[in-house]
């Protein structure tokens, strides 16, 4: 076991968001801003920002990894971009007052339709349809939950369908 693996994670948090200069096994070296270090393997995602918005990532094997130095601290827009490396292309914040609001008309467009539904939860914020389905925010055809397969297949191609006449 090398020194890098005998770290513990809190020590390998300290690296995250970091430009850094991995040198590996076989002289190999490896630059990028780190996304993570698995916690099992001490193995290091990479990730380095090409042309055109595009993201090149990747991981060196924790075993492999014999030195890690630190090149460059992240400022906020570094952070706010690899927070996004891995989020769904649609995922996006919401305001609270958004959020409240796509509730709002969905509850307002299921009940139209003879949907049977009400809000669950200390704030409210889920929606259960007919008892059997819930859809939490931000109120998409992902966010939907139940253990009966037809009801959500049906209810997700409904909540699809409207979200699409909203565009």
């Amino acid at each position: 076991m090398n020194d890098w693996q005998r770290k513990s994670p809190l020590d390998w948090e300290t690296y995250v968001n970091k430009m850094v200069k991995v040198a590996a096994i076989e002289k190999h070296e490896y630059e990028g801003w780190v996304l993570t270090v698995d916690p099992v393997s001490a193995s290091i995602v990479l990730a380095t920002f090409l042309e055109n918005e595009k993201v090149s990532v990747s991981v060196v094997l924790g075993h492999a990894v014999q030195e890690v130095e630190i090149l460059k601290e992240g400022d906020d827009e570094t952070k706010q971009r690899l927070s996004c490396i891995f989020a769904p292309e649609e995922s996006k914040a919401y305001s609270p007052e958004e959020l409240e609001k796509r509730k709002n008309d969905l509850k307002t467009w299921l009940e139209r339709n003879h949907i049977p539904v009400t809000e669950q939860g200390e704030s409210g914020r889920t929606l259960c349809v007919a008892g059997v389905l819930t859809i939490d925010p931000p109120y998409g055809p992902e966010e939907c939950s139940s253990s009966n397969e037809i009801i959500l297949s049906r209810v997700q191609g409904l909540i699809q369908g409207y979200l699409e006449k909203q565009q």
